[in-house]
């Protein structure tokens, strides 16, 4: 049986908004585990750093729009090819956009662009 600190040792995670917020702090705690990351994000500079602070040798960055198929399509190959398995899939990616006082300045490509992340976008993967 692992230890407590280690039972993820082994693993392969993949986890979508990793870069930042939730997705970052699941990628440092699942790596603190014995996971290998990878971050699949469209903020390629914040994924590479969250990379970097896990460690190059347990993580990669994959730059991934979770509204596109083949982007996820594409993150969860490579998470394949690198480490040989797909353990786990975080489908933590979203977005919101800036408030507007009424509700009618809202542009139905709002509205799409919202449902295409927070909504297609779990069901690529």
């Amino acid at each position: 049986m692992a230890s407590p600190s280690r039972r993820l040792e082994g693993k392969v995670a993949l986890i979508t908004g990793g870069a930042s917020g939730v997705g970052e702090s699941t990628a440092k705690l699942f790596a603190e585990h014995g996971t290998k990351i990878v971050i699949a994000d469209i903020q390629d500079q914040l994924g590479q750093a969250v990379c970097e602070a896990i460690g190059l040798s347990n993580s990669i960055y994959v730059h991934c729009d979770v509204s596109n198929e083949e982007d996820v399509s594409n993150a969860i190959d490579i998470a394949v090819a690198t480490y040989g398995k797909l353990d786990i899939m975080f489908n933590n990616a979203a977005t919101l956009d800036p408030y507007k006082k009424r509700v009618i300045d809202n542009e139905k490509t709002d509205c799409e662009r919202v449902l295409s992340v927070n909504v297609a976008g779990s069901f690529w993967a």
